[in-house]
């Protein structure tokens, strides 16, 4: 399955806190992202789960197709940065 996003996708929910964490990252930086909310959306975990081969979240997917799971702060932001 693979999805095209047209803009910075984060897969999260609000008790996990790398979420609320890169989130908060994304906001700070004024990032153009949609947020999917996998507790109001719970059917979209399996979507998630298909990009990054794993169930740990954040998964942040880019337009380009790359993808990162759980990452730091510095990370986040140097993916943006490309």
């Amino acid at each position: 399955m693979t999805d095209s996003f047209e803009t910075v996708t984060m897969f999260g929910a609000d008790w996990c806190r790398d979420c609320i964490r890169s989130k908060a990252l994304l906001d700070r930086l004024g990032a153009d992202y949609e947020y999917i909310d996998l507790v109001a959306r719970p059917e979209e975990a399996d979507r998630a789960q298909a990009i990054s081969g794993r169930t740990n979240i954040p998964v942040i997917v880019f337009p380009d197709g790359r993808h990162l799971v759980e990452p730091t702060d510095p990370e986040l932001e140097a993916a943006l940065a490309l």
